[in-house]
C-alpha cells in the first residue's frame, strides 16, 4: 500500500467514504493539468470543483474530460504572476 493509498483511506475513513470510489489518477491527471495549463492554484481547486460535480450527478470520466479540454485551451499569458510569485 502506498503512502497516497493509506492517506485516501484514512481521510474516507474520517469522511465517511468509501475508498474505492475515489479515482486518485483521474484526480491528479486533471489537476496536473490545471496546474502546468493554467496556474497552480487552480489544480485543487479544480479538484474540488470536479468533487461537486460529480456529487451533484455528474458522469466523472465526462466532468474530467471537460475541464481537462477547458485547461488544454486555457489562453496562455506568460506575464501573468500566480499569487506569492516575486516580481523580476
Amino acid at each position: 500500500m502506498t503512502v497516497m493509498d493509506e492517506w485516501v483511506t484514512a481521510a474516507c475513513t474520517e469522511l465517511g467514504l468509501d475508498p474505492a470510489r475515489v479515482p486518485v489518477p483521474t484526480v491528479l491527471d486533471l489537476a496536473k493539468d490545471v496546474a502546468h495549463q493554467v496556474l497552480r492554484p487552480g489544480a485543487p481547486v479544480t479538484a474540488y470543483l470536479l468533487g461537486l460535480a460529480v456529487g451533484g450527478g455528474a458522469d466523472l470520466g465526462g466532468a474530467a474530460a471537460r475541464l481537462r479540454d477547458l485547461a488544454a485551451n486555457w489562453p496562455v499569458d506568460l506575464g501573468a504572476q500566480e499569487p506569492g510569485d516575486i516580481p523580476a
